[in-house]
């Protein structure tokens, strides 16, 4: 397939062995009605895919049958975790990890959700710093209204958390951000999508989505200057990207930096779109 033909929300780069795995959100009812499966796509040149390949199907008494969300696969301890989001109208929405011996799968339960029950979760991260792993993930603004990134630690197998969250920041604290609606009903402050990255300056750079001017999707930058993901963590007054396209991710194809995210962010049409982004001391450029 080409690039341009696969629908997909949320893509998620991971680079293996020279070859390019796109996860996304990919079940034709994410936003309502029976999920079933996450699908991947693989690459050698960003261009022409192979795929789609199912790499996780729900197993039956899965607790979740909606909104397969943003699927994130992460190497490891010698093995590939996948962080996902999914949803059941008896837990809400929380956030799994599922583990896999292969990029491609298939991905199988193998804990429970981690994201506290009763909290409106999305869009889990892996990072691990000084050999602590923590997820880095979103309380979904629908719930809380100001939406926020939290931190949480995980066991060192990835098969739960330790603790409780700590909110890094809220949606409305940075500067860039303007409120959006929700069915009518209210307006908020969306946080989506965290990925975070360590700059060449040892300083931390999150990228992480919210809505500018006429509800436009866009792709901001918050920084931690000494480079801990406890942060403090400030953030870059313009967005990295802010064309109706997000959920991005940072990876390195062929030596070059790049950052993947979704546009047009129109329900049927979504595409992944790749860009080559240079770093700066303290954030990244789109080049």
């Amino acid at each position: 397939m080409k690039r341009e033909d696969i629908h997909i929300r949320d893509p998620y780069i991971l680079m293996d062995n020279g070859i390019a795995y796109l996860y996304g959100s990919t079940d034709a009812n994410i936003w309502g009605g029976e999920c079933r499966t996450f699908e991947a796509y693989r690459s050698s040149d960003l261009e022409e895919f192979e795929g789609p390949f199912t790499v996780f199907a729900r197993p039956d008494g899965f607790w979740a049958n909606e909104q397969y969300w943003a699927p994130e696969v992460h190497r490891y301890d010698g093995a590939y975790y996948l962080f996902a989001t999914f949803h059941s109208a008896e837990q809400g929405r929380r956030c799994q990890i599922l583990r896999a011996d292969r990029p491609l799968g298939s991905f199988a339960v193998f804990c429970p959700p981690f994201t506290p029950a009763g909290w409106d979760c999305l869009d889990a991260t892996l990072w691990v710093e000084e050999g602590i792993p923590y997820a880095v993930f979103c309380h979904e603004w629908v719930q809380i209204q100001d939406g926020t990134i939290e931190i949480m630690r995980l066991k060192s197998d990835l098969s739960g958390a330790v603790g409780k969250p700590v909110t890094l920041f809220r949606a409305s604290d940075a500067p860039w951000v303007r409120k959006t609606s929700y069915d009518g009903k209210f307006e908020g402050t969306i946080t989506d999508g965290p990925f975070v990255h360590k700059l060449k300056s040892g300083k931390l750079v999150m990228l992480w989505s919210s809505c500018v001017e006429n509800n436009a999707y866009a792709v901001g930058m918050a920084v931690s200057d000494g480079g801990h993901i406890a942060g403090p963590w400030r953030h870059i007054e313009k967005p990295l990207f802010a064309s109706d396209g997000g959920h991005a991710c940072l990876f390195s194809f062929r030596g070059e930096l790049k950052v993947a995210l979704h546009a047009p962010n129109i329900v049927g049409k979504e595409r992944p779109v790749f860009f080559s982004v240079a770093e700066e001391a303290d954030r990244l450029a789109l080049i």
